[in-house]
């Protein structure tokens, strides 16, 4: 992901706009897949989430698969698209194990999931930050408090409907993602809940939880505080919880 922005020029001002430009006579059917993410000791310029800026371009699709499952589906669904995509793939996700079919599959791009039901809170959480916010509803069930965790698991574009649809059952929204919190993509996803009809169902203000605004830092202690831990993502649902009481 870090290196990403020596391939921006081809990336952005080519491979995005060549099918608007030769009106769909010709398609860039290509996938950069990419490692991102913070959490393995790698410093500043091994460390970054930078999905926001390739979400910001027309002409682009932008994956965030946070499962086995996912990240096999998404794929193969990526390949056969016609148009450039970018695969996230965060680094310490290459660690997780789970089922996945031998033959080949496809998810549908622009479909989230949710990856576990409540009726308290709703968290839409990216990548790695979905495993955490899933481990976080673990922690919360014990008092009481039933989360919802949906993972868009396509950023660009966007399935809006299931994120809007869980907001209106739940009444409250948490947008937990490892970005810095200015520009990230929580500020689209809270754009998105307050333009739709679900902002008639909210019973406290839409909250954001993302990385602090400064680089990774090597240090592991330091490292693990910039971005949000499960214990933040515990911290922040009581507190809706509390507003919206």
């Amino acid at each position: 992901m870090d290196f990403i922005t020596l391939a921006s020029e081809q990336v952005v001002n080519q491979a995005a706009k060549i099918r608007f430009m030769f009106g769909g006579k010709a398609s860039v059917p290509f996938v950069l897949r990419t490692p991102a993410g913070s959490g393995t000791g790698a410093a500043a310029q091994h460390s970054q989430s930078l999905e926001n800026w390739f979400v910001h371009i027309p002409g682009l699709k932008v994956i965030m698969p946070s499962t086995p499952y996912d990240a096999k589906g998404l794929l193969i669904a990526s390949i056969h698209d016609d148009n450039p995509v970018i695969f996230i793939e965060h680094k310490l996700l290459y660690r997780t194990k789970g089922q996945v079919p031998e033959e080949p599959y496809t998810i549908p791009l622009s479909s989230a999931e949710v990856k576990r039901e409540g009726q308290d809170l709703t968290i839409v959480a990216t990548s790695v930050m979905v495993v955490r916010a899933l481990e976080a509803a673990v922690q919360l069930a014990q008092e009481g408090i039933e989360v919802e965790v949906v993972d868009p698991r396509t950023l660009k574009l966007l399935d809006e409907e299931t994120i809007i649809q869980s907001v209106m059952k739940t009444g409250r929204a948490l947008i937990v993602h490892e970005a810095c919190q200015t520009g990230g993509y929580g500020a689209e996803l809270a754009a998105v809940i307050a333009g739709s009809e679900a902002f008639d169902y909210l019973e406290a203000p839409i909250r954001r939880l993302a990385g602090r605004d400064i680089p990774i830092p090597y240090n592991r202690y330091l490292e693990y505080h910039t971005v949000p831990q499960v214990e933040n993502i515990v911290d922040a649902s009581r507190e809706l919880i509390r507003r919206g009481a």
